[in-house]
């Protein structure tokens, strides 16, 4: 069966000599892997459609297994994420968090948006760091990691001061915090944007400014929360770690 999708490719594997397995992300089928026959050739018609990042509309021969990517048109190449490594560092994560959390050929068009919208504003030049942050934030969820940010997550009550339980997987009011002694201390700025980061639409997003503490406080509870419960370990977490540590040896 032939299938038009619109679809941002996630990750790529050679194949053979000359061919590669394209995993797309599709609004109308979800993750769907083909094969692009030959697209290893340096003149081929797939070798531009079936790079990391490439947003396009993509012919896909279905089958059980395997699909066969028959022609495909690009839409955008998001040249500003591929043109600066840092944009490149958090794109890479956020499409391989995307890859991790997905099931084959489950249909997600809401993610599927969230995606695209991350990539395209990161490829605008807007700060990729906070884009990540956000994407992470909503996809919490898909992860099966639910945390209470409407309130306490003990008394529910969502008056007074706050701070973050790794444990009980949300904020503790200051009359609750003592029942967790491992509790993280964050500035009122950081519950904001953490409420705002979850539940907001991404197409609403306007100018980005956070401080670097904030972002230090933000990074840290999202970070707990995925190591805590997720179990998952990204490469390119690993590679975003290390360009931050260069840049503190450069100074």
């Amino acid at each position: 069966m032939l299938q038009k999708v619109e679809g941002i490719v996630i990750r790529t594997n050679d194949y053979g000599e000359t061919n590669k397995i394209v995993t797309l992300f599709t609004r109308e089928m979800g993750k769907i892997a083909v094969i692009a026959r030959g697209a290893k050739k340096p003149k081929s018609r797939f070798t531009s459609i079936s790079q990391v990042f490439v947003h396009g509309y993509y012919l896909v021969q279905i089958s059980s297994g395997l699909g066969t990517l028959q022609q495909g048109e690009i839409i955008s190449s998001f040249r500003g994420i591929r043109e600066d490594l840092y944009q490149a560092a958090y794109a890479a994560n956020v499409i391989e968090l995307t890859d991790k959390l997905t099931d084959n050929k489950t249909t997600n068009p809401y993610l599927f948006e969230v995606l695209y919208q991350t990539l395209n504003y990161m490829n605008e030049g807007i700060d990729p760091e906070i884009l990540l942050y956000i994407f992470e934030t909503k996809m919490l969820t898909l992860a099966g990691i639910r945390p209470k940010l409407d309130g306490c997550v003990l008394c529910s009550s969502n008056e007074g001061e706050f701070a973050f339980s790794i444990r009980e997987g949300g904020f503790l009011c200051h009359r609750c915090v003592y029942k967790d002694t491992t509790i993280i201390t964050i500035s009122q700025a950081t519950i904001k944007l953490l409420r705002l980061f979850y539940y907001f639409d991404l197409h609403r997003l306007g100018k980005v400014s956070v401080s670097e503490h904030t972002k230090k406080e933000i990074k840290l509870i999202i970070g707990s929360l995925y190591d805590e419960y997720s179990g998952l370990h990204l490469k390119s977490k690993r590679f975003i770690d290390q360009l931050h540590h260069l840049d503190d040896f450069k100074i």
